[in-house]
């Protein structure tokens, strides 16, 4: 039997996640993802008008709420018999774009990019550039005055760690460019949204806010910004690292999974809805010779609660889904429930879409001889990002022109009212990936109401037919050489952006010391 590691909880990610891995030969042979965190806003919802549903549900998290309230109201559109007009879809998906950006590079550059430099190397840059060299200063003044964080994640900098002077002090220069870059792309949001964070504009039937020429053009002049720096810094950092120093992880594959990948398509191009951003679609046992992918059916998703602390019950469709809690459960270790489609586990977010799309940047990088894995999804969620600033673009022109033709509509009035009775889901792909909700309505309110997020999909625990989740699954197979420095276990777990919080705990399996370390 291999030596146990725990790191709990897993920190730069949002939310209480803990994993849990078996180590044997300096590899992980086994793994357990345990969200230690309840969710209970679905409960809340019981009994309210269904129009509270979106503010309600956007308050599930600070970082992805917009994404909540989407889905919430794409659920009340079909409930309600609700027309989005062509207007009403554009500053929706303005604001969702502007989510999109604000995620993503947020994502690279203050949650995970720490894990692949030594900071310590810009001590060594001989450079002459001034704003590097005014990082390198004020970083090797921190270092004296012995208060480097957040640049210094207390796990050993490892082999895959790059200590090229010029590399490293410019990805810390962009760390610190991209806190500006994040800023202003929440303030794009609220341009259309309302406010941030929770946009209140965004309801069922479209939007509220009637938007201007001004509002356009402002949002228009940051897109300009975003794109600059998403295509001369982003995308180029990403591929540094992708295709050099860390070119051996992706050939390796590193936190591959169960090869299993699901898309529920979203961000409309085109009137009809015919032409997406990201196309909908399903992958099993993902061939990259034949890349086949299959149509998308909401009538496969099935939530086991076999290993969560939940009342037994049988898989059931979230539409049919209940959160009655046992915390006695004996083998239960997650506060997550286990989504399936099909039966089968899968892996949701932007390498998903990015394979089922078959999008020619990130096939060229299987080509090259990468494998999907930790280093391909960092790759996939730059290039989506530049696909995003692309639409947004083609979004202000739409809305311009439709702003100057007669009737012009941003939110279908006839259907604002509560139905005495209704049932509706809601699809939409938030920047983590897949995400559903689930609305039935009696007597004008909520009698029921479900939501299952990207990260249930990711960070399930293991159901009834032994699947481990993909969390779980992608952690087999990878090298850690020293139990005390896990730093593949949370490179890993941290490339999927999980949605769930903040100090590690490594119990020695010699002498069950508890070994604490913050990891900023």
């Amino acid at each position: 039997m291999g030596k146990k590691i725990t790191v709990d909880p897993v920190t730069r990610i949002e939310g209480h996640l803990g994993i849990t891995v078996e180590v044997e030969n300096g590899q992980v042979k086994d793994a357990w993802s345990s969200g230690t965190m309840a969710r209970g806003f679905e409960a809340l919802l019981e009994g309210r008008d269904p129009r509270d549903a979106p503010f309600v549900t956007s308050r599930f998290c600070g970082v992805c709420y917009s994404v909540h309230q989407m889905a919430s109201v794409r659920a009340l559109d079909v409930a309600f018999g609700a027309e989005v007009p062509w207007g009403g879809t554009l500053l929706r998906n303005l604001a969702m774009g502007a989510q999109y950006i604000y995620d993503h590079i947020l994502h690279f550059y203050h949650l995970s990019a720490l894990d692949y430099i030594d900071i310590m190397a810009v001590a060594a840059y001989k450079g002459k550039d001034k704003a590097l060299n005014a990082v390198k200063e004020k970083v090797v003044g921190l270092v004296k005055a012995k208060d480097t964080f957040p640049l210094t994640p207390r796990y050993k900098p490892d082999e895959f760690c790059v200590r090229d002077p010029d590399m490293v002090l410019s990805a810390v220069k962009h760390y610190i460019d991209a806190l500006a870059m994040q800023a202003k792309a929440r303030n794009m949001g609220a341009i259309f949204g309302g406010r941030q964070p929770h946009y209140q504009s965004i309801v069922v039937g479209g939007c509220t806010q009637y938007p201007d020429v001004n509002m356009v053009a402002k949002f228009r002049t940051m897109l300009d910004e975003q794109a600059r720096f998403v295509n001369e810094v982003y995308i180029p950092d990403v591929l540094a690292f992708g295709t050099g120093p860390l070119f051996p992880l992706a050939r390796a594959g590193l936190g591959g999974g169960h090869y299993n990948y699901l898309s529920y398509g979203g961000l409309e191009l085109d009137k009809a809805g015919e032409d997406l951003v990201f196309p909908a679609g399903v992958m099993m046992d993902m061939d990259p010779a034949k890349m086949e992918v299959a149509p998308f059916d909401p009538r496969k998703i099935t939530e086991s609660v076999k290993y969560a602390w939940y009342e037994q019950d049988r898989p059931r469709h979230p539409d049919k889904g209940q959160q009655v809690f046992d915390l006695d459960r004996k083998e239960a270790y997650s506060f997550i429930k286990a989504p399936r489609y099909d039966g089968r586990p899968m892996e949701v977010g932007p390498l998903a879409r990015m394979l089922l799309a078959k999008n020619p940047d990130v096939i060229g990088l299987l080509k090259k001889g990468a494998k999907p894995g930790v280093v391909a999804r960092h790759a996939a969620r730059a290039i989506e990002t530049r696909l995003v600033v692309d639409a947004c673009y083609k979004w202000c022109d739409e809305l311009l022109a439709e702003m100057t033709r007669p009737g012009f509509k941003i939110h279908d009035t006839a259907h604002y009212e509560p139905p005495e009775t209704g049932e509706g889901a809601g699809f939409f792909e938030a920047p983590r990936g897949a995400l559903g909700h689930w609305i039935k309505i009696k007597d004008n309110k909520i009698a029921n109401y479900q939501a299952v997020v990207p990260s249930t999909w990711n960070a399930s625990p293991r159901c009834e037919r032994q699947y481990r989740g993909q969390y779980e699954e992608s952690l087999i197979g990878a090298p850690v050489p020293d139990p005390e420095n896990p730093i593949n276990v949370v490179r890993i777990v941290r490339s999927f952006d999980p949605c769930l919080a903040c100090a590690i705990h490594l119990i020695d399996p010699k002498t069950n010391e508890i070994k604490k370390f913050l990891v900023e």
